[in-house]
């Protein structure tokens, strides 16, 4: 009989053939629900159509045999201590061996006289026992259940696993599923929406992507760009454009704004005293802002823009309307070092302005903070610069009207809700960052927020030169660094981590100190890491701001916030540890001043080839995802695959959003926005870096029903409505809808 219960409202563990143990195991994969498990899409698919016989094998071919296992040994090479397991399998016409690496297990899997179904690629076969030979096969073991027709000549999907559940139970599972839920699977998208898009009902898609028949396309399933695919992605997408352009409506409409003066003297003032001009994209951008804070409804923006494109001077901009207009103005930065930087740069144009400004971070002397919170909270400052320092609950305001936070990314929205509310009303919001964001994520995370651009550098500013240096020719890397620190310059030298790790085996700041005095003499070096009190890290700073050290040693803390226009080389030691967003921002300290800028990397990971010859990665990044035991040679490869491509793409762009996007495509879009910014928004089937186009149109298709329907009340709607409520409204804080 079947439930009557919603399948999201339905325990996956009353499901015929899985039970508490197997409901726990699949629980590790993210399967709770009947639900969860009908959108556990099989991450990939083995085209058994054709079976081939060993006899017909050739070289290179790839291809699915079934046999019967002749016998199984294992050994351990001396050289490498990799634990080989090789079986002999036989069918009709022939013998072939197959070798699997670091799986010790396998001898009990491969036991002899069991029938396996293999899938590889055929290469000659050195040793004589056999003409072929499989390196690493996919395998299933066929049991007595296992007929020929349910086994072979099909397409086979491939599911994540976890040890004590194989693809094979999950594909059993999903069959029993289907048998006794499919009449209980609902239709969420209005038809007229879904017949448009040419898209299958949700009854029609998901019994392709589990049970696809001979005839579907190996290479579309496994690109997941299937209709079935698109579909499902499809519906996850709208759901979530719905529920931010719902959101960003309530914040316009909902809770009234302060209306910021938008012709004040002080501006006048403020272009009088800069000492550049502004570039033209910096004035659109203010002229947006100016737009946004001159309206009665709140101003929720974000401001993007490359490393050293002046977004500092543009937040000025927006701090001196709220002062002009009688309101303070708070500046969040998620370092010291980047909150003093700020401050630094900012208070003598504030006070010649006559606006005043304090800084507020982390262990500052008891007096002294009781100061500045007594100012703050009587209106006598106007600008305060901090750290987290600001959400402390003492900290209080007396007329707090805007609210800003550079390096946003480094915050979680938490604590950017937490700063907005120390006001009594609801200020403007403006965020920033200096880390690109790729398009697809701008249209999710920051779905809610309107969103300036700054596209343009200053005149004069010249690229970084940047190159790649292996780890044997680091002498090379650095003549580059001496003949610039002869020529007057400064440099930074950045290291991964700050001590010795017994698990990365890589040379750290602290060591390499000692080695670079001796090797730089008599140039003065400094060095600077997080670990340092704060005392320490700002006299090292001001030393170097002061010329008083040449080569500063550091690990990731210069990531944001040093200016100093003399230091014209960064050169960064393993360099493929580092993410692309990192080495952007490190590159984009040097070369800020009339000197051409060097980013020099050096790297353990071989030959980089450019750019333009880089292959497609596509690289799986569900949240099921798990690597097999004892592949980890593979995913090591994977790895310095993945670093190759990554630094071959830094040396040959340069412009931060062309960067962002490459990172999201080698990276996914969860470790791009750093997991904690993410964790709301997990799709199952939704891929942001491969459906770009597709999340374009689940945006317009969301604002135009929302257009016509702004409640989602028509009838046609209710489905949608109700499953809208249920995945995003506790998440995004919509209440209730309509």
């Amino acid at each position: 009989m079947v439930t009557q219960s919603p399948l999201w409202h339905t325990p996956i563990q009353y499901a015929k053939g899985v039970g508490p143990r197997r409901a726990r195991l699949l629980e590790k994969l993210g399967i709770v629900t009947v639900e969860d498990a009908l959108w556990f899409v099989p991450w990939r698919y083995d085209d058994r159509v054709e079976v081939h016989s060993i006899g017909n094998l050739l070289p290179g071919m790839k291809a699915t045999i079934r046999g019967r296992v002749e016998r199984c040994r294992i050994n351990t090479t001396s050289r490498r201590r990799l634990v080989v397991v090789t079986i002999m399998v036989r069918d009709e016409t022939g013998v072939i061996e197959c070798v699997f690496f670091n799986q010790p297990y396998l001898e009990n899997t491969f036991a002899a006289g069991v029938t396996v179904l293999l899938t590889g690629t055929v290469s000659p076969n050195p040793n004589a026992q056999s003409f072929f030979l499989m390196k690493a096969p996919e395998y299933e073991v066929l049991d007595i259940e296992d007929s020929l027709e349910s086994a072979l000549g099909r397409i086979v999907p491939i599911y994540h696993e976890t040890h004590g559940l194989s693809s094979k139970q999950i594909r059993r599972i999903m069959q029993s599923i289907f048998e006794q839920y499919s009449p209980c699977l609902q239709e969420i998208l209005p038809d007229t929406m879904r017949e448009q898009l040419r898209f299958p009902t949700i009854s029609e898609a998901l019994p392709v992507l589990h049970a696809p028949d001979q005839h579907q396309s190996v290479p579309l399933l496994n690109q997941h760009v299937t209709p079935e695919h698109q579909r499902l992605a499809f519906e996850e997408l709208l759901l979530l454009q719905l529920a931010l352009a719902m959101k960003r409506h309530r914040q316009v409409t909902a809770t009234p704004g302060i209306v910021f003066a938008k012709h004040q003297k002080l501006h006048e003032q403020l272009q009088s005293v800069l000492p550049f001009s502004l570039t033209s994209a910096q004035e659109r951008v203010i002229r947006e802002i100016f737009q946004d804070m001159a309206q009665s409804t709140c101003m929720n923006r974000l401001l993007q823009g490359d490393v050293g494109c002046g977004k500092t001077v543009v937040a000025l901009h927006a701090m001196v309307m709220a002062c002009g207009s009688g309101y303070q103005a708070a500046l969040m930065a998620p370092t010291e070092v980047l909150s003093e930087q700020h401050y630094w740069s900012l208070k003598p144009l504030f006070e010649a302005l006559n606006i005043s400004c304090v800084l507020l971070k982390g262990g500052q002397a008891g007096g002294e903070r009781a100061e500045i919170l007594a100012n703050l909270k009587s209106g006598e400052v106007q600008v305060v610069v901090g750290t987290h320092a600001l959400l402390q609950p003492d900290v209080r305001f007396s007329k707090l009207g805007l609210v800003i936070v550079d390096e946003q990314h480094k915050f979680g929205v938490l604590q950017r809700a937490m700063l907005r509310e120390k006001a009594s009303w609801q200020p403007d919001v403006l965020v920033m960052t200096a880390t690109p964001i790729p398009r697809t994520l701008a249209m999710t995370w920051y779905g809610d927020l309107d969103v300036s651009v700054i596209d343009e550098f200053p005149p004069g500013k010249k690229p970084v030169h940047t190159k790649l240096f292996e780890a044997k020719s680091r002498n090379r890397a650095h003549q580059i660094l001496r003949k610039e620190l002869e020529a007057g310059r400064q440099a930074y030298v950045v290291y991964p981590l700050v001590e010795p790790s017994e698990k990365v085996d890589l040379q750290a700041a602290m060591e390499a100190v000692e080695y670079l005095r001796e090797q730089f003499a008599p140039f003065r070096v400094g060095l600077l890491h997080g670990r340092l009190p704060s005392r320490e890290k700002q006299s090292v700073m001001s030393q170097f701001q002061k010329k008083e050290i040449d080569l500063l040693v550091a690990t990731t803390v210069v990531e944001v916030g040093l200016d100093i226009h003399n230091a014209t080389v960064m050169l960064i030691e393993h360099a493929e540890r580092f993410g692309l967003a990192q080495l952007h921002q490190l590159r984009g300290r040097v070369g800020r001043g009339q000197h051409q800028g060097h980013c020099l990397l050096i790297h353990s990971v071989g030959r980089i080839p450019s750019y333009n010859q880089q292959m497609s990665l596509r690289i799986d990044r569900s949240p099921g995802a798990r690597q097999s035991p004892g592949r980890v040679s593979a995913s090591a490869e994977v790895a310095r695959s993945t670093a190759k491509r990554r630094l071959g793409v830094f040396a040959q762009l340069d412009d931060g959003f062309a960067l962002a996007e490459e990172d999201l495509n080698i990276r996914g879009p969860g470790q791009v926005l750093g997991v904690q910014q993410w964790g709301a928004i997990a799709f199952r089937v939704a891929d942001l870096a491969r459906d770009v186009d597709l999340l374009s149109k689940a945006r317009r298709i969301a604002q135009e029903l929302l257009q016509r329907d702004p409640n989602l009340s028509f009838p046609e709607h209710h489905a949608l409505k109700e499953t809208l409520v249920r995945k995003w409204g506790e998440k995004l804080a919509l209440g209730s809808i309509g």
